[in-house]
């Protein structure tokens, strides 16, 4: 005889009574083996290995991303029991699942049933009234070792020359490639975007968008009120103000914030900390917040890796070692890698530094392509003092040059790894891209 499929429920008022007794019809094939009150409740009794499927109701009073995440950790499936299409939608868009109407219950039993069915947790079912995004738009991370000054630098000056629409010249005038950018602060350390842009009052926007997710009420017409506009095209989604705020950002709720950024603007840039690390699993026997999950977050969506350290000897040793350790951790193993070597100079690296940093870095870390940006610090000095990127401050500096180049690397590597077939048609044939009027929901995102 086939055991029962140990149900852990959190329903509550005449939807779990009902539900209750139809599971413990013997033709159920399920039996409830706890009612929980609160999420608490049904995250330790799923690490107990009580149960193996979660049935929670959808909407208020659910759960959000990170606790199905938590179930998911240890193998249980979620189902969320929904009494209206709205609530449906928020359960999907927090991962569980399994989706079905509260009401009847057989309904429940039969969802319950197909839960058990799949062949992991983490699986959504479709629903019929799941949204596909109009768009894909590419994730870049900006990562590098600690002590590797210059990612923030790097990632706002990219996300500003991916915003730029690179000109094709034919007999009938100048044609252009409509493209827009996302520049995000996701480091939980010492964030400092909305410095680097002039920015005088900062709100942790990447907080808000994170709480949204949590609870499955992002979509892209709220992101597009969060974020701000600092250039035509350029959007930026600020940080945390204060480095105790790392809690506020886990890491499943940002994984959904990726994914509906990738529905708003073609290249989402995404600033991260140093750190990859799970020191916290080493530390608590029991789950626990990650500093680094912002981190980690980013480099999983990324479809490029933008690898940046400093081009002093320190700084070339700490890259190699980072790059090993970039590797090993399994982060970004799908993603396309460029290579910065940032702050280059012959006053401490010797003379020919460019060819001396680009030969250490392919013979001890396998880097045969590495970009060189110089120090040009006149021009770095006053986009810093402006609140602008080299776009604006100096456009013909040597670093905003270095900068160009890098964006155009990044820019193919990330057509052809976003899946983005309408950006890159465009940009082969050198015409218009279609104007994503439909993304721009809020005023914020009109070019």
């Amino acid at each position: 005889m086939t055991a029962p499929i140990t149900v852990l429920c959190m329903l509550r008022g005449r939807a779990e009574s009902a539900v209750v007794e139809a599971i413990a019809e013997p033709s159920s094939g399920a039996a409830v083996t706890r009612r929980c009150a609160d999420r608490a409740e049904l995250i330790a009794a799923a690490v107990a290995g009580a149960g193996e499927v979660a049935l929670v109701p959808a909407g208020p009073g659910g759960l959000d991303r990170e606790s199905v995440a938590a179930l998911h950790d240890v193998g249980v499936r979620v189902v969320a029991a929904a009494e209206s299409g709205a609530a449906a939608d928020a359960a999907r868009a927090t991962g569980v699942d399994v989706v079905c109407d509260a009401s009847p219950a057989a309904s429940v039993v039969d969802a319950i049933r197909r839960a058990s069915l799949n062949e992991a947790p983490g699986r959504t079912e479709p629903g019929p009234r799941a949204q596909v995004p109009a768009r894909r738009g590419a994730v870049i991370a900006v990562w590098g070792p600690t002590g590797a000054p210059g990612r923030t630098t790097v990632a706002v000056n990219l996300a500003a020359e991916l915003a730029e629409p690179p000109s094709r010249r034919r007999r009938r005038g100048v044609v252009t490639v409509s493209s827009s950018s996302m520049v995000v602060d996701a480091d939980t350390y010492g964030g400092s975007v909305a410095q680097h842009l002039g920015l005088l009052e900062e709100s942790p926007g990447l907080v808000k968008a994170a709480r949204l997710a949590g609870r499955g009420a992002l979509d892209r017409t709220a992101l597009g009120e969060i974020v701000l506009q600092v250039r035509p095209r350029m959007h930026v989604l600020t940080g945390i103000a204060r480095p105790q705020r790392w809690p506020e950002l886990p890491g499943p709720s940002l994984d959904a914030v990726w994914d509906v950024a990738r529905g708003l603007v073609d290249n989402v840039v995404i600033d991260c900390g140093f750190g990859i690390e799970h020191d916290e699993e080493l530390t608590y026997d029991t789950r626990a917040p990650q500093r680094n999950a912002a981190t980690i977050s980013a480099l999983r969506a990324a479809d490029v890796v933008v690898v940046t350290g400093s081009g002093e000897p320190v700084g070339v040793q700490r890259l190699v070692r980072a790059l090993d350790d970039l590797t090993e951790s399994g982060f970004g193993m799908t993603a396309a890698r460029v290579v910065v070597a940032n702050r280059v100079r012959s006053s401490v690296s010797g003379q020919g530094a460019e060819a001396a940093v680009q030969g250490l870095l392919a013979r001890f870390a396998g880097a045969d392509d590495v970009l060189v940006l110089p120090d040009d610090r006149p021009a770095l000095d006053r986009a810093m003092l402006e609140g602008r990127v080299l776009l604006e401050a100096a456009p013909n500096a040597p670093a905003r040059k270095a900068m160009s180049t890098l964006a155009a690397r990044v820019r193919s590597l990330a057509i052809a790894r976003s899946g983005t077939a309408v950006h890159a048609a465009a940009a082969t044939a050198g015409v218009a891209a279609p104007d994503w009027t439909d993304v721009a929901a809020s005023p914020m995102l009109a070019d």
